[in-house]
């Protein structure tokens, strides 16, 4: 069946008709075309266009159908163009002429524009869960973790000490603007295009408001041609996502790095780990690895429905079907690798010991060293330039900072005594960033408890 057809005198070709047909992806939105479908039939009922019976049929016909669909009792199948058209045809097949008048007032363009809407502000909602519980598995982690040490890198040299909170706070704040913006994309994708028509509205008086109201939106859009071609919100959420993906990439490839065999800062559980065929002492961060490739994949989805939207005039056009495979399948991506990456830095071990060592060998306390310097009177360009020689002595020597004597440190610069021990210490460097942002275990429980208390449920 074809919702098209009349002025039309010979059947469309096989290959044309497959390269036609959706209903091989569009399926996923039966839910959404029946919840519009029922508003856009109480519409029609409410302002008289159907009869109260005609309104009652369409509602119950339409419940059924999207009951038996999930009762796996009713199966879509490809002999329909699109889930549009499967969706009325059956809807006839049930309660005949009334099912007919379903269309009254509504385009294709329209229905399709609503579904993907529809479709998207759901899994807005659905992505925003699944970052939520990563963010609070990362906030366990800062919690338990205020005062374990480890290198802060820039580089990936070792520069200063920091702890763990502080480290994983930072990618806590990466997904907390991550939340933030799709906070944004709903808010701003919250109208309702049904009611536009082909692009020219209708002249039957339809009230778009109340469609508008019965699916939970801010009100109708307020240009039909906009309202058909409008895929604004597409490209914002796979921005989003695109997005989401860097920060998960970032946060991968340090996985990587710590589970190496140098590093050792971590070990994953065996759940989230895969072995070797050959190498039987080998324990891969696979699921790290994974999530950095399946970046590039979503970063392609953006970019073709850029593609796609950049040379569209207006209003519909048929380039637009292009919206919906790469969307879902990113979609689907970013929600696995955001489930399973929560699951793996939720069950991984981190060696404290190692990670503190790491951070001792690696001069991170030399601005620290220079610092007690300038607290000295001692001008930091000359600090600099002392606290350099006695890192080249160290590298002479492979010895630390705090393994020097103190007649050393006083061949450099006199100004140095006993407390430059102290001073340099690992726990006095951390103790001593007390500044806002700063790995300071005093203001990390502040950012912490920050955190706790901060309303970002956004959209739940």
């Amino acid at each position: 069946m074809k919702l098209w057809g009349g002025r039309f005198t010979k059947e469309t070709n096989e290959l044309v008709n497959n390269f036609n047909a959706s209903i091989s992806f569009d399926q996923k939105f039966y839910r959404h075309d029946i919840i519009g479908s029922i508003a856009h039939a109480k519409m029609l009922g409410a302002k008289g266009i159907i009869s109260e019976e005609e309104c009652k049929q369409i509602q119950e016909g339409l419940e059924g159908i999207l009951s038996d669909i999930e009762n796996r009792q009713l199966t879509i199948t490809d002999e329909y163009e699109d889930i549009h058209t499967f969706m009325e045809a059956t809807l006839i097949q049930r309660i005949g002429n009334a099912g007919k008048k379903l269309h009254t007032g509504r385009s294709r363009n329209d229905q399709v524009a609503l579904d993907m809407r529809l479709y998207i502000r759901d899994e807005v909602k659905n992505v925003d869960e699944e970052i939520k519980h990563l963010m609070n598995c990362i906030l366990r982690i800062m919690k338990e973790h205020v005062e374990t040490y480890m290198p802060g890198f820039t580089h990936l040299q070792k520069a200063q000490p920091v702890t763990i909170a502080h480290h994983f706070g930072a990618y806590y704040e990466m997904f907390l603007r991550d939340r933030s913006r799709l906070f944004d994309i709903y808010k701003r994708m919250n109208y309702c295009p049904l009611g536009s028509g082909a692009l020219a509205g209708t002249t039957y008086p339809l009230d778009r408001t109340m469609t508008a109201k019965l699916l939970n939106f801010e009100g109708p859009m307020l240009n039909s041609m906009d309202g058909v071609s409008d895929r604004d919100y597409v490209i914002e959420f796979l921005s989003a996502l695109a997005t989401m993906m860097v920060h998960l990439s970032r946060f991968s490839e340090e996985i990587c790095i710590w589970n190496c065999n140098e590093y050792r800062f971590i070990e994953l559980d065996d759940a989230y780990s895969t072995g070797s065929s050959i190498m039987p002492q080998k324990k891969n961060p696979d699921i790290a690895e994974l999530v950095r490739g399946k970046t590039g994949r979503v970063y392609g989805a953006l970019i073709s429905i850029l593609t796609t939207m950049k040379g569209i005039p207006l209003a519909y056009n048929k380039d637009m079907q292009e919206d919906k495979e790469l969307t879902f399948d990113a979609i689907d991506t970013v929600k696995g690798c955001i489930k399973l990456f929560a699951g793996m830095i939720d069950t991984m071990k981190f060696n404290s010991k190692r990670m503190e060592d790491s951070a001792k060998k690696g001069f991170i306390n030399a601005t620290d060293a220079a610092d007690y310097l300038v607290k000295k009177n001692v001008p930091f360009r000359d600090a600099h330039s002392y606290v350099g020689q006695l890192v080249l002595k160290c590298i002479e020597k492979d010895i630390a900072l705090d393994e020097l004597s103190l007649d050393e440190y006083k061949k450099v610069c006199p100004v140095f005594e006993d407390d430059i021990y102290d001073a340099i210490s690992l726990k006095t460097c951390i103790e001593k960033r007390l500044t806002t942002g700063a790995p300071g275990p005093e203001m990390m429980r502040q950012v912490i408890q920050h955190y706790e208390e901060l309303d970002a449920h956004f959209l739940t």
